[in-house]
Parts: structure tokens; sequence; C-alpha cells
């Protein structure tokens, strides 16, 4: 799926979506990232994502695509994801703030193969003392290349004084014996400052700091782990 089309389709249901409900928030950014330790193909790459997140007074919507370009040979990559989470419960008070359903998509391709990934699950959102939001979800994942298999994500965000932030996600999959398919987790976090405070742009706009990735067994490959620090640029609109 080309990102033309991707985009297109993105655009199709936020729009869609926010239309039909009511919105409590919305957050769209652009990400640049640049890496030099990446496993599985390039070691070099540099990334471009759009980001997309959103409350609803039916749930949330989170999606994102993301453009990696290879420095060092001809391939490039597309990988995306677009979850949706429908509330099943809230509380004004209590650790439980929200209990939801989510179905989520996943779809990548490069110049070998594609795939899309349908994952259906539930999961909670935690008052943990300090966090912005703190998630915890359950899926049960259907595989287009393969069996299926189970995954725990946990993502959250931490804002701290004079303008930095911490946030990222782990996700944590189960094997997959009858395709060799070892189980692994991916901790992806992002150390970032706002810069856009002192530069006379809004704040809480843009912001520069490292993304570290820490992925053991990545794509499910026993044995390689990808051990990768990201530059990163980030600007909110």
């Amino acid at each position: 799926m080309s990102l033309k089309k991707c985009s297109a389709l993105l655009a199709t249901v936020l729009l869609s979506t926010s239309v039909s409900a009511k919105q409590y928030w919305s957050d769209t950014s652009f990400t640049a990232l640049k890496g030099s330790h990446y496993e599985v193909g390039d070691t070099d790459k540099s990334v471009l994502t759009i980001e997309h997140a959103s409350g609803h007074n039916w749930g949330s919507i989170f999606a994102f695509i993301d453009r990696l370009h290879h420095h060092n040979d001809d391939n490039h990559e597309l990988y995306g994801e677009l979850g949706v989470s429908y509330n099943l419960y809230t509380a004004k008070d209590g650790f439980v703030k929200a209990a939801y359903v989510t179905p989520q998509w996943e779809f990548g391709s490069d110049k070998y193969a594609q795939f899309d990934n349908f994952l259906v699950g539930v999961g909670v959102d935690l008052a943990v003392p300090g966090a912005t939001f703190f998630n915890v979800n359950l899926y049960r994942r259907n595989n287009d290349n393969g069996a299926n298999n189970n995954q725990l994500t946990v993502a959250w965000s931490f804002p701290f004084a004079n303008g930095v932030v911490y946030d990222g996600f782990m996700d944590m999959v189960s094997s997959i014996n009858s395709a060799n398919f070892s189980s692994g987790y991916n901790l992806t976090s992002q150390l970032k400052y706002d810069i856009g405070q002192h530069i006379g742009v809004e704040k809480s706009k843009l912001f520069v700091g490292v993304e570290y990735v820490y992925w053991k067994n990545k794509f499910g490959i026993s044995g390689v782990t990808e051990n990768n620090a990201n530059f990163l640029i980030k600007w909110h609109l």
C-alpha cells in the first residue's frame, strides 16, 4: 500500500469519526528521527512520522504512519497503525480511570513484501501519579504472514518541570512455534525538551531529544536484539 493511499485512508477515518461525535481533545504531530544502529536491513535509517491522537465522548483514536528511508541500500519501508478504543467504563475517581475494547490495524510494506495485521483487545487507563496517561492493553493478534499470537502493550507519558517530557511504549509478544517466531519485546521511549519556549514558538509545540529503542528478538528473530538511539525533532500542530 502506498504512502498516498495510507494517508488518504487515515484522513478519511479521522474526519468521518470526528464529525459524528463530540471531540474533547486532539493532537497531531510530525517527527523526524535519525539513527545508525538498526537491526534487520540497513543499519542507518531516517524516519518521518505523522501521528494523531484524539479523545471523544465514545473513546479515543491513535494512529501513525512511519516512512523509513535506508541510507545504504535501495530499500524503503512504510509502517503504520490505526487503533480505536471504545469505552466500556469510565470513572472520575479511582485507580482505573477507564476500561475499553480496542481493535487495531497494523500495516507495512517494503520492496520485498507487505502485510496487514489485525488485533483486538481490551485495555485500561490507569491513574498513575505524575503521568499524563498510563495505558495497559492486552491483544489477540491476527497476523497476515503467520499464525496468531498475543501482545501486551504498555504506553505512558510523564511531563517534568521546564518542558521535559518522557513518554513511550513497550510491546511484548508471545512466540509462535509453527513459524519459528520467538517471544520478545520492543521498548521504545523518548526523552525530549520543549525548545519552542525559547525561540518564539508556542509552548509545547516544538521538541528536540532522543528516542531510544531496545527490541529483543526483533520481528521474532531469535538472538537479534536492537539497541538503538535516534536523534529526534517533533513538531505538534
